[in-house]
């Protein structure tokens, strides 16, 4: 059974925008360490923190207002195949067993102007 469906876009320029305006404050709300660093081993690290802040709304649409929850409590990881997933903080993974969520679907999607999202979470 499905508990959400959420989806974001993001334009990449835009979270170059914000990136160059406000630098590692930013970085260091919206993301993690690891995150950071995965995204700045690319050749363009633009596109990848936008499509992973896309993954991260889309994740907050899915779940609803159950909970208040950091970006930094969702964490986007490639499985050695390259597959997206999401990692939640400790907080977030007692909510989501609590709402009987047994798992997060996620797709993701860049190109040079656009990053897009889709998560569903499924019972």
């Amino acid at each position: 059974m499905i508990y959400g469906i959420g989806i974001d876009i993001i334009r990449t320029d835009r979270m170059k925008e914000v990136v160059e305006k406000w630098g590692q404050k930013f970085l260091a709300r919206v993301f993690t360490e690891n995150e950071i660093s995965y995204c700045y081993r690319k050749r363009t690290p633009y596109l990848s923190l936008a499509v992973r802040f896309a993954a991260k709304e889309a994740f907050i649409k899915a779940i609803g207002s159950g909970i208040p929850v950091s970006l930094t409590d969702i964490e986007v990881i490639n499985s050695d195949s390259g597959k997206p997933f999401l990692q939640f903080s400790s907080r977030l993974e007692y909510f989501i067993k609590i709402s009987f969520i047994k798992k997060a679907h996620l797709s993701i999607s860049h190109e040079h102007e656009y990053g897009v999202a889709c998560v569903i979470l499924e019972q």
